[in-house]
């Protein structure tokens, strides 16, 4: 009897120790998780790469490994798209979004229903669409690989906003009579940002929660760039209700806005009138 009192005791404190581990892990992860997001937003590639780094550790605890996975894949992803935005030599972009693309496959191996792994994947493989040498079989095979996805993805989660928000350049680049079109691609926006409104914050900061700025920041974009009609005032009117949630956006502050500034600077620029011979 006393051996088996014993024998009990050893186990619930092996038990209480797991159990200790496994939320000090989280607690660290979460915090590496707010710093890459973070990171992300200010433009700040060397922190996306040293987060990537230092989760690794994390990569052992089989409760944490697929969000583990995930942000992992995040962090390498966001570090190749500010990449593209500080013109960063494309065969790191390269390496980055293929090293993304592994953690992401990964993650969905641990959790096959993890949607934003998928979406992770999606837009990996449209970034390396740009930057890999040209190679028909190839960008044919990528092409294939997101739309397979996206369809998972629609199954899933159809009203998942990160869903929304990478679906926006396969509408922008998709003639209207295949179900794409500027105009189509907005609409997917604004319909993101109504499902936004309804929905409650998540409880779990490790599981992705992110895109409302992103959907804001991308109409803004789309605002300004649409070939007929640019609605410059909601160009600026999207770009700083993203910046109301995420200030310290690098891109949205000092790159997007100033560029629909200028637009509407040029645009409000008096005809000069030709003088007369």
């Amino acid at each position: 009897m006393h051996q088996k009192l014993i024998i009990t005791v050893i186990l619930a404190t092996l038990s209480t120790s797991c159990d200790a581990s496994n939320t000090s892990d989280r607690e660290q992860a979460t915090r590496i998780v707010a710093q890459i997001q973070r990171a992300d937003y200010e433009g700040d590639r060397t922190t996306l790469k040293k987060c990537y780094d230092e989760l690794t550790p994390f990569l052992k605890n089989d409760k944490l490994a697929s969000r583990v996975r995930y942000w992992r894949g995040f962090a390498l992803w966001r570090r190749a798209i500010n990449g593209f935005n500080d013109k960063v030599d494309p065969k790191e972009l390269e390496q980055d979004l293929n090293a993304a693309l592994d953690e992401f496959r990964i993650a969905i191996e641990k959790d096959p229903k993890f949607v934003d792994a998928k979406l992770g994947i999606m837009s990996c493989n449209g970034f390396l669409l740009f930057v890999e040498p040209s190679d028909e079989a190839r960008r044919k095979e990528r092409i294939d690989r997101i739309l397979a996805l996206e369809k998972e993805a629609i199954a899933l989660a159809p009203e998942n906003p990160r869903l929304i928000w990478v679906q926006g350049p396969i509408l922008w680049n998709s003639p209207p009579e295949r179900g794409g079109g500027q105009d189509k691609a907005m609409q997917n926006c604004e319909r993101g940002l109504e499902i936004c409104s309804k929905l409650k914050p998540s409880d779990d900061p490790i599981e992705p929660s992110w895109g409302k700025p992103e959907l804001m920041m991308t109409l803004a974009w789309y605002h300004l760039n649409t070939k007929e009609n640019p609605d410059l005032p909601a160009a600026e009117r999207y770009a700083r209700s993203a910046l109301e949630i995420v200030p310290y956006w690098h891109y949205t502050r000092d790159i997007l806005l100033p560029q629909i500034l200028a637009a509407k600077n040029k645009a409000n620029q008096p005809i000069p009138t030709p003088k007369n011979g």
